[in-house]
């Protein structure tokens, strides 16, 4: 489906019914990598997921910053007149939920984060995503991909489940140019948002794989431990793309997390 937000085309679904339940992205990624959850959870919640501005199915068009992307999801939320809803972000999206709850925090009622930071780019990370911009206007997305497939899949996925990779690598390879370009000048321009954890004051669950080298479990871990009324769990055999990789693990503790909110 297509919705008009903040006057840009948007693609999004909305399957489901009971606690709403926003699904947002990685970067380089579509909606379409949400598969193996809202299957899994779509009995259970209403599921939302959001093609983000740059992604396939989106427009490209900036601006590209973190709090765009926040307003462009709570302008989703407002066109399904959806008050709040519980987020869950993957790396770039984790980046987002972090600003929906610093600009819109009323709207949220909960919190998944996984294989996400909240600080700030380092100068190494902004030079690598220099690189990986310069790869995309010259060479196009799939040459990013190829890039970043190594760092973004664990091991186990590499050496056991190649059906999956190849997934994800056509998945990356597919993404607008003008979008890939875009989120990498966002997330390099994206403030530090460490000062907002100790501030988090609803559930949050954060999920990280265990072969995740580019937001290791022990920053992960970091992270979990600023936020009150928060746990982590550590997927087995999963890279930074662990939804995916590992998805019946994931599924189950994202539907445990979101069963509990029921009862608070």
């Amino acid at each position: 489906m297509i919705a008009l937000l903040n006057d840009e085309e948007m693609g999004y679904d909305d399957v489901g019914k009971g606690m709403p339940v926003l699904f947002l992205h990685g970067f380089q990624l579509d909606r379409s990598f949400w598969e193996p959850q809202i299957g899994a959870l779509v009995a259970q919640c209403r599921c939302i997921t959001l093609d983000m501005r740059g992604a396939q199915g989106s427009a490209t068009k900036g601006p590209h910053t973190m709090d765009q992307y926040a307003d462009d999801a709570i302008a989703l939320l407002d066109s399904l007149h959806v008050e709040q809803a519980v987020v869950v972000g993957l790396s770039m999206g984790g980046y987002v939920a972090l600003n929906m709850w610093k600009r819109h925090r009323k709207r949220v009622r909960a919190i998944a984060f996984a294989d996400t930071r909240a600080t700030a780019d380092t100068e190494e990370q902004r030079s690598r995503r220099r690189v990986l911009i310069e790869a995309a206007e010259r060479e196009g997305s799939t040459a990013v991909a190829n890039l970043q497939i190594a760092s973004l899949v664990g091991k186990s996925t590499r050496d056991a489940r190649p059906d999956i990779y190849d997934t994800l690598h056509r998945m990356l390879a597919s993404a607008p140019v003008e979008g890939v370009i875009g989120q990498l000048q966002a997330m390099m321009a994206r403030e530090d948002s460490t000062p907002l954890l100790e501030g988090i004051d609803v559930p949050v669950l954060c999920v990280v794989g265990d072969e995740d080298v580019l937001t290791t479990p022990r920053e992960m871990g970091a992270l979990c431990e600023a936020i009150r009324n928060s746990r982590l769990e550590v997927i087995e055999r999963a890279g930074h793309l662990s939804s995916f990789e590992r998805s019946s693990a994931v599924n189950q503790v994202l539907s445990e997390f979101v069963g509990s909110l029921l009862y608070n």
